[in-house]
């Protein structure tokens, strides 16, 4: 069990990770070794995630989330796969992390009137300004 959150934890199971060959660092072994790390998470079917979640998860994914809601985060920021897939992990944790903080619903307000007069003020200095660059013709 992977621990996310207080409330929320995945099982091993409903993550399935490849290997597969990365660009970036690896030196002599970047032909010949996998090492950057495909990580798959069923977010969709996932038993773990409450409703909400999953729907604001669906926003915030973005396109590392496919149509059937499969979300894939690819690491090859390091040389070996033991990192890259600590990476992987790391940021699927912070992403699903982020799901979970509702956002508060924003209350409209209105400028104050002495928002206003500054505002006005600062257009009349600007003008003025502005004013004088001009060629005079008299």
């Amino acid at each position: 069990m992977i621990a996310v959150t207080d409330q929320i934890s995945l099982g091993d199971d409903e993550l399935q990770e490849s290997f597969v060959r990365a660009s970036g660092p690896g030196g002599q072994n970047v032909n010949k070794v996998a090492t950057a790390v495909q990580l798959r998470f069923d977010a969709a079917a996932s038993p773990s995630l409450p409703e909400a979640v999953k729907e604001r998860l669906r926003r915030l994914a973005g396109r590392r989330m496919t149509v059937e809601g499969i979300i894939v985060i690819t690491a090859n920021r390091f040389r070996t796969q033991e990192r890259n897939r600590a990476d992987a992990l790391a940021r699927l944790i912070e992403l699903i992390g982020q799901a979970t903080h509702a956002p508060r619903p924003r209350r409209p307000t209105r400028p104050t009137f002495a928002s206003k007069q500054r505002r006005l003020e600062a257009k009349k200095r600007r003008s003025a300004r502005k004013s004088l660059r001009g060629e005079r013709f008299h």
